[in-house]
């Protein structure tokens, strides 16, 4: 009976061991899974981050081309692309501005157009002739896109207190808004060479029109 007795300490104790042995595995495996999650969570927040930023960069170097585009034409020619009086004598399919200076309706602030798709108006002919003069890339009177999914519109218009011609960009992403005004303006969005459609300062998500004092 002894014997016996020993016996089944012993076996109840080796089950303890191995059941402890268990629990301890399972415990490790967790926080070795914990740990990859952690470090995937992490890489594809820095990826996120990164793919955001080369967004931005992308939108930046457009911005910069198209100005130097619409100004570009203004040299050469001595009025805006979209307000050149002239324009159907140079470019055959081009309808002609009324040569005021100003891309938009008449001598008014106008509102930026994201669906040009033929002529008709001067800040949709203003990529057509812009595409012409071969200071742009592409056909027609369609807007370009951006880096972001979006349409690109040109304007005389009056955004805040300022008017002037202002290059916008649609449906920007309010993280990507913050940081663009950061880096290369004031950091407010409704004051300066960059400003909004809304604050995106204190907006946790949703897309805003952004503006570029050209």
């Amino acid at each position: 009976m002894e014997t016996k007795a020993k016996y089944e300490r012993l076996h109840h104790d080796r089950k303890a061991q191995a059941k402890t042995g268990r629990n301890g595995f399972t415990v490790i495996e967790l926080a070795v899974v914990m740990v990859i999650i952690g470090i995937m969570v992490g890489l594809v927040v820095k990826g996120q981050a990164l793919i955001v930023n080369g967004q931005v960069k992308q939108l930046v170097n457009q911005k910069e081309e198209i100005a130097s585009a619409f100004y570009g034409y203004y040299e050469r020619f001595a009025y805006y692309p979209g307000d050149d009086p002239n324009a159907s004598e140079k470019f055959s399919g081009a309808a002609n501005g009324n040569g005021n200076g100003r891309v938009g309706v008449g001598a008014g602030a106008t509102a930026p157009n994201f669906a040009c798709r033929e002529t008709g108006s001067e800040q949709c002919d203003l990529w057509f002739e812009l595409r012409k003069s071969n200071y742009v890339s592409g056909a027609g009177f369609a807007n370009p896109r951006h880096s972001f999914s979006g349409n690109v519109a040109l304007t005389y218009n009056r955004v805040g207190t300022a008017a002037g011609h202002w290059l916008a960009f649609e449906d920007i992403p309010s993280d990507a808004c913050r940081d663009l005004d950061m880096r290369y303006d004031d950091g407010n969005w409704s004051t300066g060479g960059i400003q909004a459609s809304g604050d995106y300062t204190r907006a946790t998500g949703g897309k805003f029109t952004l503006f570029f004092r050209m």
